[in-house]
Parts: structure tokens; sequence; C-alpha cells
């Protein structure tokens, strides 16, 4: 079975366009651009937001076959964009469902046509990245109006800065609540690349705020974010 990687770029507003014309150009299909907002100093020059400044978020699956060629037409076109212009990195994708191709593939069961769909194996995951530094993705769902606070904490535990993205929950009152959560219509999430050893510093600093008391205030959940690349005209 072939795997998925899920290609990640923080890139400047209205650079999205550029990056998915790019990865299409290297064999991609196309990809989903979302807009969001840098939360870092001006003198942070790394991670997720390189100041407090409008962002496109593009995200795009791409077998694991032409992962590699992908990612290098993004770094390479980028080589002339004012650096910092962005970060790129990939992440595991344990499964993959294509729209149109399911041909009732959940009552098929052992005899179902894998071809549309990726497991993770049970075996260990092999990194691409040989870089001695491990990075993850830190992820935070909090109600609108607590990203702030959250990214606050996570900076005075060590992370360098973040990507906030706006969003809305999808149930009305009466409805199940998800994951617990209260149904809250507007929605903050806040993504946080930061090195593995910083990693459960911060998520302790940030689920130990009073937004995340009440039981069902917000959620946060970690990948593990291969391929970390700061992209941009590199300093001579």
């Amino acid at each position: 079975m072939m795997s998925q990687k899920l290609i990640v770029c923080i890139v400047p507003r209205d650079s999205g366009g550029f990056i998915n014309n790019v990865a299409v150009s290297a064999g991609a299909l196309g990809g989903t651009i979302l807009m969001g907002r840098g939360t870092a100093s001006s003198n942070i020059l790394q991670l997720l937001g390189f100041g407090d400044s409008a962002k496109d978020i593009y995200l795009g699956v791409v077998s694991e076959s032409i992962a590699s060629k992908v990612k290098n037409a993004i770094i390479d076109a980028s080589k002339d964009k004012k650096s910092p212009f962005g970060v790129l990195f990939t992440v595991d994708v344990g499964q993959l469902l294509k729209a149109g191709s399911m041909n009732n593939i959940f009552e098929q069961g052992e005899n179902a046509d894998m071809s549309i769909i990726d497991k993770n194996d049970m075996e260990e995951t092999k990194l691409e990245n040989t870089d001695s530094e491990k990075y993850e993705m830190i992820n935070i769902i909090v109600n609108k109006g607590y990203a702030e606070d959250a990214m606050a904490a996570a900076r005075k535990a060590g992370a360098s800065g973040g990507t906030i993205i706006n969003a809305r929950g999808t149930a009305k009152e009466g409805d199940a609540k998800f994951f617990g959560m209260d149904i809250v219509p507007e929605k903050e999430m806040l993504l946080i690349v930061v090195p593995e050893s910083k990693k459960n510093d911060i998520v302790s600093a940030v689920s130990g705020l009073e937004c995340f008391s009440k039981a069902g205030s917000g959620i946060i959940f970690c990948n593990q974010a291969n391929d970390f690349t700061v992209m941009g005209k590199k300093k001579v």
C-alpha cells in the first residue's frame, strides 16, 4: 500500500496560490489554502509565525513516492523570496479516503479495494528527516478569544511563535457535544511547531490555563512534523 504525506506550508498572505502552482507542477493534484495570522515577535525568524501578520496555510496530500519531489520543488522555487518567506514541514497521513471512490468500503471488510485507503503499519514509522532535531506540531482548539492566551503561555514555556486560524463549530444548541466540548459557534485553532524536546512543557503550560479549567473548553493534540524547513533566500 502506498502511504501519503501531508505537506504544510505557512507563508505570507496571497502566497498560497504560488505554493500550490509549484506543487501541482511537481506532480501534486492540488491543495487547500487556509487563512490565518502569525503571532511571533518581529525579531523571531523561525517556526510558525514571523511577526503578527496575515498568513496563508497551504495543505496538500501527496503520495510518498513524489513527496520529496514536491517538497524540494517548493523549497527551490522559494529560494529567491525574501527570507524568512515561510516554513514547510510534512506530516504522515495514516488514512486517506477519496470522495467518489468509497464503494461501500466499510461494508466490504477484508475484500475492500485498499487502493483508496492507506493504514499505518504497526511497524515504527521511518522518518525522512535526517536532522538530529525532531519537531512536533501542537494543535490547540479553543473558543474564540483564547488563542492569544494559549500562545502567551506557550511562549513562556519555550515556543517562538504560532499561527492562529479562525474557525467555527459545526453543531447547534441541543446537538451532541464534540469531544465533550460545549458547542460555541466561533473557535480559534492555534498551530505551533517546536522542537520535540519542548513539546511536553508547552502542552503542560497551555493545559494549565484558566480557559482550560472547565471540562470541554478546549482540546490539544500533537503530530510529528517531519522535514522542517525555513524557506526563503539563504544568508551568505
